[in-house]
């Protein structure tokens, strides 16, 4: 942990969730907005609203950040923490389980600071209700004991910044999300942004890699930056034990055959979700959880990992009646469409 703590990220929050994976992410994310790539108009929005503070010598505004996994979101809040030189500190929804839980947090934080929800969707409507006096006051309201003879206390809390980062911006309750003073929706990349953090991750990894390598690790990256660094990791393993360690065009074409990844970075998931609405349901429309009990995977990891790639690419509709193949899935799948045969060529 000694790299999250050089940092200034408090580890005591993190949750069960976060696992070696995520440290290893840490090492490659950007400590400043000038390392930072994509996301170009939120980058200047936040700086304007960072360099306002400053001069005001307040916190930051509370914000939201939203979007697909994996776009950037954890890393603009730590970005943002160190732009300002205050520490963060990190949690999720799910960990906070009682209100005391996020009194503790609260109570804990130094004038300034950072909170980051992660998965803030996830928190307990409970909570809630300790959150907005915090956000809105910098206090929260206590109740000791218990019955008539209950007691109520109101707490100081210094003045931070609460940084909330959510898949799902449409599951948090409108009290809460109309606390925050702004909602910034992260973007898929384009390829050449990819390029450009492959790169960067290469070198800070000490991996050689040529520009072919680079372009094909970039295509297939599902236009995320995390999936990006994950496959290079993957294609440099293979690099190093089949051939010299150098990555390149073709090398990166055979690791990638190897763990089922295809030309538009589509995995095995991906695949049996689009062959599951065009062979099993007649292309659709299929609603969300019958797709999920005929492929056996739970229906947030289909709306939340599988579904936004294929969404961009233009391979499936979501309907009022449910899920739609595209004649793009079709093609790509080499199904023949509705007015042919549907069955793999």
């Amino acid at each position: 942990m000694e790299e999250l703590e050089n940092q200034n990220i408090s580890t005591d929050l993190l949750g069960a969730d976060f696992v070696e994976e995520d440290i290893f992410e840490v090492n490659l994310r950007p400590k400043k907005f000038e390392e930072y790539i994509g996301q170009a108009k939120i980058k200047e929005n936040i700086s304007i609203g960072l360099e306002a503070a400053r001069k005001r010598s307040d916190p930051v505004e509370h914000l939201i950040l939203y979007g697909p996994p994996g776009l950037g979101k954890t890393t603009l809040a730590n970005i943002i923490a160190n732009e300002m030189g205050v520490a963060i500190k990190v949690t999720s929804g799910p960990a906070i389980e009682r209100a005391g839980d996020l009194a503790s947090i609260l109570t804990n934080l130094a004038q300034g600071d950072v909170l980051f929800i992660d998965e803030i969707h996830r928190l307990n409507r409970n909570i809630e209700e300790v959150l907005y006096p915090a956000m809105e006051d910098y206090a929260i309201d206590l109740i000791l004991g218990k019955g008539p003879s209950a007691k109520t206390m109101r707490l100081e809390l210094p003045k931070f910044t609460l940084i909330g980062a959510t898949t799902k911006i449409g599951s948090l309750s409108s009290p809460l999300r109309d606390r925050f003073g702004s909602v910034y929706r992260l973007e898929f990349y384009d390829n050449e942004e990819l390029s450009d953090i492959i790169k960067r991750a290469a070198n800070i990894l000490k991996i050689k890699i040529d520009r072919g390598g680079v372009q094909e690790i970039s295509r297939r990256s599902r236009k995320t930056p995390r999936i990006a660094n994950r496959i290079l990791r993957r294609v440099r393993d293979y690099a190093e034990v089949k051939y010299d360690g150098v990555i390149t065009e073709k090398i990166a074409k055979e690791a990638l055959e190897k763990i089922d990844i295809d030309i538009l970075g589509l995995d095995k998931n991906d695949r049996d979700y689009l062959k599951t609405i065009i062979n099993k349901f007649d292309g659709g429309p299929v609603g969300l959880d019958t797709i999920s009990s005929a492929m056996a995977e739970d229906r947030d990891t289909i709306e939340d990992v599988i579904e936004p790639y294929l969404l961009q690419l233009g391979f499936i509709d979501r309907t009022p009646k449910g899920r739609i193949a595209k004649l793009a899935a079709y093609n790509h799948l080499g199904i023949k469409s509705r007015d042919g045969e549907q069955q793999l060529l």
